[in-house]
């Protein structure tokens, strides 16, 4: 019994056939776009603190600045789990000069530290504001209202914009008298883009700047969380069954 060799050419798999970019009269090709905005309830709500000091040295500015800075820290965490996180921006220390003679002297230097808080507990936000703001030289400014990176509520309103595709396709179907087969392909605005376009969602925000000079007291502020809108746009093509036109 003897055996030809195989051709070379005979161990080539079969040629992949790339599914065409356009639609064909058997099987048309449907394209829409799904977008949905949903609202819910913030999750974390941001305060940024300003605390400032003046002397007319470099020292006394320094202590005093030293000082209300850890005053101002210890009220915050004071708040243990209603405080979820606790920064230390930027700091600085600068010279006010003023003209004296043919030169310039230093007539005081101002010092501030930045800080950011973010609660989750927002019963304790108001009386921390306002407790916050009655110390001296500080400055409160927030809170800005947001939703968690990780949250399930982008989910549901990614899934949501995905129904809202399907319904639409469907629509546009059944206005020819055909439905839907296949789903071809779902995809983010600019996902095959060098830079893809983010996807955005609104969120608005109430500012608030307050001092210690502005009350006597410090009652607690009524703050209402702002509801957040959340937004989500896909792209979906479909093939469905020839229209009777």
């Amino acid at each position: 019994m003897t055996h030809e060799p195989e051709h070379p050419e005979a161990r080539r798999p079969a040629p992949h056939t790339a599914p065409a970019p356009y639609g064909t009269p058997a099987a048309p090709r449907l394209a829409v776009q799904g977008e949905a905005r949903l609202e819910f309830d913030p999750e974390t709500a941001h305060i940024g603190i300003t605390v400032s000091a003046r002397g007319t040295d470099r020292r006394t500015a320094l202590e005093d600045l030293t000082r209300r800075n850890g005053l101002a820290l210890d009220l915050v965490k004071s708040y243990g789990d209603a405080v979820e996180k606790l920064e230390t921006g930027a700091f600085s220390i600068s010279p006010e000069l003023t003209r004296h003679g043919r030169g310039d002297r230093v007539r005081a230097y101002h010092g501030r530290v930045h800080l950011t808080a973010v609660l989750t507990d927002f019963t304790a936000l108001g009386e921390l504001t306002t407790r916050l703001a009655d110390l001296e030289l500080t400055r409160v400014d927030g809170p800005w209202w947001s939703m968690r990176p990780d949250s399930p509520a982008h989910g549901e309103v990614r899934r949501q914009a995905v129904r809202e595709a399907v319904k639409r396709a469907r629509e546009y179907a059944q206005a020819l008298g055909a439905d839907l087969t296949a789903l071809v392909e779902l995809s983010d605005p600019g996902a095959e883009e060098a830079h893809p376009v983010p996807v955005a969602y609104a969120g608005g925000f109430a500012r608030r700047a307050m001092s210690s000079e502005m009350a006597e007291e410090a009652p607690a502020l009524d703050l209402e969380p702002q509801r957040q809108t959340l937004h989500a746009l896909v792209n979906a093509r479909f093939i469905m069954t020839p229209p009777t036109l």
